[in-house]
């Protein structure tokens, strides 16, 4: 695969200082300019000013100019204006009014971490100690951007752009409803769903594992209960672990480990999935408005989202 990762995305909303606040929180690191950098990916998300909360732009890396070329070649095809230049190709995608840039970019390399020791039947990883997770006390800090989720009007039109345009493959579909899309080894990178208005689900940040996962969200629940919207449970398509929680522009954020890797596109095939299957393997059902965020008809009238 050419391309190699979602690279950054940039976030408006109505309130720009209080969700600073609260991506700084969440465990993001706040660099001088506006932008927000994980512990291994980088600058990869920024937040700016906007009526209503909304995805205005991403990001995503490529490995070699050859790339842009097959991209150029691909969006004429599908009468698609873009903007080139050396090592960049940029287009708006005509359904969402998304601006998405492909940047060739060298591929970030990160650290194996020490697996978990868990103990289980017949296997024990941990002898007489107690299990690394609830020792740990240090803030929990999201190692990348996983994937954004987004509601388009036409996702036909918005898949149709990412991958006959740009060259992301289908990793598993709701059918009519939304497709799981992937630019990088992970499951997906980008979630192209059916909705009434174009508007940002949530953005996904990864972190080590699953107690990762639960001490990141009961850390930013400890604060302010009034975030949680759904967890901890286990995806099916993508099959990680994930906590959901709410920001103060009514967007959602995830943290989320283990998630499938399509290492080898020749040994993945692509499933069907429907109903409650598609949402989540375990774990609580899912809240109402996680289906259907609270604020959608203040989003279809312009009328501003800030909590």
């Amino acid at each position: 695969m050419t391309l190699h990762r979602l690279a950054s995305v940039t976030m408006g909303v109505p309130n720009v200082a209080q969700t600073a606040a609260y991506y700084t929180e969440f465990g993001l690191t706040p660099q001088a300019d506006g932008w927000f950098s994980t512990t291994d990916g980088g600058r990869q998300l920024r937040i700016i000013e906007t009526p209503t909360r909304r995805l205005v732009a991403l990001t995503v890396g490529a490995d070699h100019p050859d790339d842009l070329g097959r991209i150029a070649h691909n969006l004429t095809q599908l009468d698609i204006p873009f903007a080139r230049t050396t090592n960049s190709i940029s287009a708006i995608e005509a359904a969402t009014d998304l601006h998405v840039t492909v940047e060739v970019q060298a591929r970030i390399t990160q650290a194996r971490v020490a697996a978990t020791p868990y103990n289980g039947p017949g296997r024990l990883e941990r002898e007489t100690c107690r299990a690394p997770g609830v020792l740990r006390t240090s803030a929990v800090r999201p190692r990348k951007l996983g994937h954004a989720v987004i509601g388009s009007t036409d996702h036909a039109v918005t898949q149709r752009f990412f991958t006959h345009g740009l060259g992301f493959k289908v990793s598993d579909e709701v059918p009519g409803l939304a497709a799981f899309l992937r630019c990088s080894t992970d499951h997906h990178n980008v979630l192209v769903q059916q909705a009434p208005v174009n508007f940002l689900h949530h953005t996904s940040w990864q972190v080590d594992d699953v107690d990762e996962v639960g001490r990141g969200a009961m850390s930013m629940l400890e604060a302010d209960p009034g975030r949680h919207v759904w967890g901890l449970g286990r995806h099916y398509a993508g099959s990680n672990f994930f906590w959901y929680l709410k920001d103060p522009a009514g967007n959602f954020s995830e943290y989320y480990s283990d998630m499938d890797s399509i290492v080898d596109d020749q040994l993945w095939t692509p499933e069907v999935v429907e109903g409650a299957k598609g949402l989540f393997s375990w774990g609580p059902p899912p809240p109402p408005s996680f289906l259907a965020p609270e604020d959608l008809a203040a989003l279809m009238t312009g009328a501003h989202s800030a909590a």
